[in-house]
């Protein structure tokens, strides 16, 4: 019988600077969370600094704006990186921001070997869902790749990748496409680390998962059932693994932030509740509950203390931990897992006849699917075929008015002095020898991990890195389906 918690506990923070961000960690910390998330803004994530014109406007405004090493030191001042797991929403820059991690780490005194945590680094869902990508999807894939090798040599307690099924299903996918979707992105990663010369019991171990949690209650159980046992037959039958460890599927959930309602927000503690509860009793290992404002704006400090709040009530005060799987037995339970195990296993074999993950986004086929399940849903809510409390039933005339937290349209210009400031006083020659010398690894066939750790010591920025592989890679320029 199990009798610890099931996961740790984080919340998102989405703050203009890194201090600020910092400030958040500190409170959490203090109030019982044992792990860190940290989501980048856009800027970031497509590899823009916070002073390209192309940022006005958007620092800040859904993460934390990090353009150097130096903001990652801030983000994390003092904070003990050797005593936490760090999970960080980054992408098509996940190469970027885990080498900033990593070198502040090390400049903080904690070896590489020691860091814990977990880099999203699925690049396949920006394509199909999500749309923060750079690079063509070969190069992209290329450098997820890259953080395996790395990381299963040199980080042996870094999760390599978080393979995320959570944004394909805020997007509209159905549970069983979320099944399929995401094990067929883990499926296209593992077959392109096994083509690089890696082996699969090496990595296996170092991989994550990231569902979503949604108001189904019984189809969400049994949905992360499907998934873990699906996942474990892949492993064993398909790819080789012969581990034990690496046959599992170790997930991430959040809670279903395309659920809220700007309506009656108080409403969304109780919708988080129950997906909180679904995710345990689905037996995930980390769990984030989303804030009730999430439709509204970023988490104000009450907002995120109850998203907290509701974590550890239902770790110690429900019991729902003292046992694995108690949902296993239940008639019904079982049933709907065989079933969703069996349709996510046809979705796949469709995947695996168009030529796999990769071939299918890039015909179309998943956003197409995708498209279709989000739009016969908005099409239930329209008809109240599917209630949504506060919205089409339980309409209340007078509004309410909700406290939101406002972004410092300051931070901007703060983070750019900043960033000024570093390039005046850092060796121009040595970060263009550094990007140089990247420039002609990624025009080749090599790691370019220890190339993008170089860069970074010598204050290259997150933008000038990604201009550099821009200039070998090339954009990947969105098709017409």
């Amino acid at each position: 019988m199990y009798r610890g918690k099931l996961w740790t506990m984080r919340q998102y923070a989405g703050y203009a600077t890194a201090a600020e961000a910092n400030r958040r960690y500190r409170y959490l910390l203090s109030q019982g969370t044992s792990g860190l998330s940290v989501a980048f803004d856009l800027p970031t994530q497509l590899g823009m600094d916070s002073d390209d014109p192309r940022a006005e406007g958007e620092v800040g405004k859904a993460g934390v704006a990090i353009s150097s090493v130096e903001d990652m030191k801030r983000l994390f001042q003092e904070i003990p990186l050797d005593k936490l797991t760090t999970s960080m929403t980054i992408n098509a820059t996940a190469t970027n921001i885990l080498a900033m991690y990593a070198v502040a780490g090390g400049e903080s005194g904690v070896p590489i070997s020691k860091l814990s945590g977990t880099v999203q680094n699925d690049i396949l869902k920006e394509y199909a869902a999500r749309g923060t990508y750079i690079y063509p999807p070969t190069q992209s894939l290329r450098l997820v790749i890259d953080v395996f090798e790395y990381c299963s040599k040199l980080m042996p307690k870094w999760n390599v990748i978080s393979v995320s099924g959570y944004h394909m299903r805020e997007a509209g996918a159905t549970a069983v496409q979320e099944i399929g979707f995401t094990l067929a992105n883990g499926i296209a990663y593992a077959e392109a680390a096994i083509a690089r010369g890696l082996r699969i019991d090496d990595f296996a171990g170092q991989l994550s998962f990231f569902f979503a949690s949604h108001n189904n209650l019984f189809e969400e159980i049994a949905k992360f059932r499907a998934a873990r046992r699906l996942w474990a037959k892949i492993m064993r039958t398909r790819l080789g693994a012969r581990e034990p460890d690496s046959m599992k599927l170790r997930f991430h959930t959040q809670t279903a932030g395309s659920t809220l309602t700007a309506q009656q927000p108080e409403n969304n503690i109780v919708r988080v509740a129950y997906q909180a509860l679904a995710a345990v009793l689905g037996g995930t290992q980390s769990l984030h509950t989303n804030s009730m404002d999430e439709a509204l704006a970023l988490p104000n400090e009450r907002a995120a203390r109850i998203a907290l709040r509701t974590q550890q009530v239902l770790a110690d005060e429900t019991f729902v931990t003292a046992t694995i799987d108690p949902a296993g037995g239940s008639y019904y339970l079982e049933a709907l897992t065989n079933e969703l195990e069996a349709q996510a296993s046809e979705l796949i074999k469709r995947i695996d006849g168009l030529g796999g993950m990769v071939r299918a986004i890039e015909q179309g086929f998943v956003q197409r699917m995708i498209a279709d399940s989000a739009y016969e849903y908005q099409k239930k809510i329209e008809s109240a075929n599917a209630i949504v409390v506060g919205v089409n039933q339980f309409v209340e005339r007078e509004k309410t008015r909700t406290d939101t937290m406002k972004v410092d349209e300051e931070a901007r210009r703060k983070q750019v002095m900043r960033l000024s400031k570093l390039r005046n006083g850092r060796s121009q020659s040595e970060v263009s020898a550094t990007l140089t010398r990247l420039e002609g690894a990624a025009g080749g066939d090599q790691n370019l991990m220890p190339y993008i750790l170089n860069a970074v010591r010598a204050r290259a920025t997150n933008g000038e890195i990604s201009h550099t592989l821009r200039g070998v890679f090339g954009e990947y320029q969105t098709p017409s389906f």
